[in-house]
């Protein structure tokens, strides 16, 4: 049998060393937002002539958006360029003059794409992404506190399963937070997408391997908690593995192969995927045992500076 449990301190130290430089990052650098949080333009460009992002970004700075962003997306010798700007809106003089410039200084280009997002839209849609989270992490805990009613403690069970959702939301932040530092990638409105789909799966990831333990705290009332949860592991590992090797090997194919403008959610999802496997197996239920063996309020004792060895309390 898996003995999993028993090592419950080495799960969380890994834990600890996968969310601690992103959380440095985070606090140090934050994310790097695109312009559905911030508002500005966003303008691809493909000019039929090689050109350089020194004469790209020299046309802005000429037309007074010295502060843009370019960035070369394809091949040298191709002209592909996409800018991060302040918002230049549709139809207007400014829009106008820029492009007037790149064909006088740089020569005729192609329009792949173009987006502006005010501010007052921007502040909306942060506001509205803060508020899914919440709520989503407010529905969970209810229903998981209802559907494990019959146990002593069914808010246990569910502030286990937001601890281990939380811990998947930090590992991609703060992922982002460094390829943001070191990459310039941006995160859009359709990370928060990708964000509350990695929720959705750790926590159902997270519900199986419950439903089992309490299926086997029944069924075997004469042996430990800490039993119950490492012959419930057992039987739920491989299945839980198994389930997301099939998501895993399908989002690395969307990611190779999609298209450019997918990559950020698949990469989004491909990480939570995987934090959420080893969340649900090596977090969540090992909190329960943690919890059952007093292990949690010692530490909590130590931080209040306690002195007395916490009792352990009855099985969740």
């Amino acid at each position: 049998m898996f003995h999993l449990a028993s090592r419950r301190n080495l799960w969380f130290l890994i834990s600890l060393v996968v969310i601690l430089p992103g959380l440095v990052s985070l606090v140090l650098f934050g994310l790097r937002l695109g312009i559905d949080f911030t508002g500005g333009t966003l303008w691809e460009v493909r000019f039929a002539a090689p050109a350089t992002v020194v004469q790209v970004d020299a046309v802005l700075a000429e037309n007074g958006y010295e502060n843009a962003i370019v960035q070369q997306t394809g091949a040298a010798d191709e002209g592909s360029f996409l800018i991060r700007a302040q918002e230049i809106r549709e139809g207007s003089p400014e829009k106008d003059a820029i492009e007037a410039a790149f064909g006088e200084r740089i020569g005729a280009f192609d329009e792949l794409q173009f987006s502006t997002v005010g501010g007052a839209v921007s502040t909306q849609i942060r506001n509205r992404a803060i508020l899914a989270v919440a709520v989503a992490s407010l529905g969970i805990l209810a229903y998981i506190a209802y559907a494990f009613r019959n146990t002593q403690n069914p808010l246990l069970y569910g502030a286990c399963a937001l601890v281990a959702m939380l811990h998947d939301v930090l590992v991609v932040l703060g992922v982002f937070s460094i390829l943001g530092a070191v990459a310039n990638v941006e995160i859009d409105a359709l990370f928060v997408t990708a964000l509350l789909t990695v929720i959705g799966f750790s926590v159902h990831d997270t519900i199986v391997v419950f439903d089992r333990i309490r299926e086997n705290l029944a069924a075997k009332s004469d042996e430990t908690f800490e039993g119950v949860v490492n012959y419930s592991l057992a039987q739920t590992v491989v299945r839980s593995l198994n389930t997301s090797l099939t998501v895993v090997f399908t989002l690395l194919a969307l990611y190779l192969f999609g298209g450019a403008s997918t990559r950020t959610f698949v990469l989004a999802l491909l990480i939570g995927v995987v934090s959420g496997t080893y969340s649900s197996i090596f977090n969540a239920s090992q909190l329960l045992v943690a919890w059952d063996n007093g292990d949690v309020q010692r530490f909590v004792g130590r931080f209040r500076g306690g002195g007395r060895r916490a009792e352990p309390v009855p099985a969740p």
